[in-house]
Parts: structure tokens; sequence; C-alpha cells
């Protein structure tokens, strides 16, 4: 008998739903949820990779928000590395977990309630609910650590950034691996994936890039690359094809949003991954007509990590998201960044994102 063989046969399987995923395997289960109105079943499908030797257990999910589809897309070209085939632990990877605002292209589920604001659910309780507790019990609570896939809104972006609430020194350990442009430790919001996880002693790194309902290739680059990062940290793949980043993420202090003085239209000047100086003119509100343009300045220095792309703007509107830099220059953190994603082929010869 090989070693190979003898390790798949000393490690036992793992067991998830109804369903048993044998060591040294791999296969994709669909987790009933829900049968809609017109009896169509809805499923929470989950592709298991359970390595031939031991290890951690890692879970990464995406579209919590249903909308934010940059994650299902990281998702599907991590199930796609060789090295998976050598795993050490044990992979959940979830590229959809809110099924029902995935199909609808929405944020929100059915009842219009936020996925995110209904943890740890009820077996009982809402449509929310009840698939907040079934991705509680068959995959956070089963995992060591995971990793949440989000993204900015409809009609706005965000720079790549990990955010965290760690209470273990090597979470945060993991979230420096993960090697994103911007770290950001925020506290935890009522209701959240984060904070239920928390309770069960998983602590969850939640990646924010990109814009909903759309793909970026420069994000999708560095999740995936991020993902990697953090499993080599874990001892769950080698380090073939995993990339160390060259400089470390800024870390944030605080974070602010600049908001429209005025209803009309904006006119931006800066993006984000732009640094500013207090003072800076960041864009303008003009009034249709032309009769009037009210700058919007930033507050502070800092870097720009979330921006709206809706040029149509409501008095009040959240327009620049500025971070205040705590360590490191940000410019050529970010000109080092883009140089190494750049020269990472396509994953796809022909794929034009």
């Amino acid at each position: 008998m090989s070693t190979d063989s003898r390790k798949r046969k000393d490690r036992p399987p793992f067991e998830i739903g109804d369903f048993t995923v044998e060591a040294g395997t791999r296969r994709t289960v669909d987790l009933p949820v829900s049968v809609l109105s017109d009896h169509t079943p809805v499923s929470m499908s989950v592709h298991v990779v359970h390595g031939a030797r031991p290890g951690p257990t890692l879970f990464v999910s995406a579209a919590v928000h249903g909308d934010e589809i940059i994650g299902v897309e990281i998702a599907r070209r991590l199930l796609s590395i060789d090295s998976l085939d050598s795993l050490r632990g044990t992979l959940l990877v979830v590229p959809i977990v809110n099924t029902f605002g995935f199909h609808n292209h929405s944020r929100y589920l059915p009842d219009r309630r936020d996925l995110n604001r209904s943890f740890p659910g009820s077996a009982r309780g809402s449509l929310a609910a009840r698939l907040a507790q079934l991705f509680m019990s068959e995959v956070v609570e089963r995992s060591d650590v995971g990793i949440d896939l989000h993204s900015a809104a409809i009609h706005r972006t965000n720079l790549p950034q990990i955010r965290v609430s760690p209470t273990r020194p090597e979470t945060l350990a993991l979230a420096e691996a993960f090697g994103a442009p911007v770290l950001l430790v925020s506290p935890l919001r009522d209701g959240s994936l984060r904070q239920a996880a928390q309770k069960h002693d998983v602590d969850i790194l939640l990646y924010e890039a990109g814009e909903g309902l759309r793909f970026d290739e420069f994000a999708v680059r560095v999740g995936v690359s991020g993902i990697l990062r953090v499993m080599r940290r874990l001892g769950m793949v080698g380090p073939k094809g995993v990339t160390r980043p060259k400089l470390a993420s800024l870390r944030g202090r605080s974070t602010t949003w600049l908001r429209a003085p005025a209803g009309g239209l904006l006119r931006a000047f800066k993006t984000i991954g732009d640094s500013v100086c207090e003072g800076d003119v960041l864009g303008i509100v003009s009034d249709p007509f032309g009769e009037r343009d009210r700058p919007v300045a930033a507050t502070t220095d800092g870097l720009i990590i979330g921006r709206t792309n809706l040029p149509i703007v409501n008095e009040g509107d959240a327009l620049f998201h500025v971070m205040r830099v705590a360590q490191g220059d940000a410019e050529p953190a970010l000109a080092s960044l883009n140089e190494e994603i750049g020269r990472d082929p396509l994953f796809d010869e022909d794929e034009i994102i």
C-alpha cells in the first residue's frame, strides 16, 4: 500500500449534511434550504476538498449579499488551483451563500432581509434566519477560520482590503499574510457572520473589493493570491505558485465618508487608491444648470479606499471613503502591488473582464 493510500485510510471522512467525503477526495454537496412558491427546490452548494493529510479546516464563502458577485469568481478560480490536489486539512468553498439574491441580482433575500444581519439564525425563524442557521451549523462551526468575500454595494467600488476583528494574534498574522493593499481592524456588527462566528471561536477575514454586480480583474487576482497565502500560512498548501507580497498591507487608523454638500451632478477628480492631503478637492457637485459648483474637499490626509460610481447624487450621499494611514507610504505600496499582479497571467488565456 502506498504512503498516500495509508494516509487516506488513516484519516476519517468529512461528514456534511447527509454526505460523506473520503480523505483525499473532493465533491460538491447540495444542502437543502427551501422550496420556492412554484415548487422549485433551493439548496446551498458546498465544495468540499478533504485532504489526505490532516490539517486545519478553512471555509471560503461568497455572495452572502447576492449582488456581490466578485467573490463567486474568486471562488471559481480558487477551486481550479492544482495545489488543492495535495491539500493538508479541509477546504470548504461556498461560492454562493445567498442563492435567492444571486438569481435576482439583489443584495437581499425575498423577504427583504439582509442575510449578514441575520446570524446566527434559527431553524424556526424567517427564511434569512433559516439560511443563516444552516450555514453556521454545516460550515462555520466545522471550521477553524474563515474568509468571507464581499464587494461594495451597487454603484460603489472598494479598493481591495481586509477587515478583521481578531481574538487571537495568529488571526491578525493571517490578515497580514493575505497581502491586500489595506488592512483594517474593524468592529463587529450585530447579526453579522463575523460576530456569530467569533462566538464559536472562529475568526473570519472579511475581504472587500470591487463593485456589486461587476467583475474587477485586479480585485479578483488580489483575492485569489491572498487566499493562497493564508492557506500557505496555515500549512494547507506548499509554496509552489504562492507569491509573497513585496510590501506590508497599509494599516488604517480610522476612516471617514465625505458626503455630498448638495444634490446635483458629481464630477470626481480622484478614485480608489489615490493618496490625498487635507484640503484637496476630490470632486465637484454642480447643479444641472451649471449655476453653482460645490467642492468636496478632503478633511484629512489619507488614502481613498472606496467611492461612489454614480454621478447623480443627493445631499448627504456618501461619495469618497478616506482612510487615515497608520503606517507605510500608500503610493509606493500600491504601485508595487499593481506591478506584482500585472505580471501574473490571466487564469484563462482568452479571458477578458
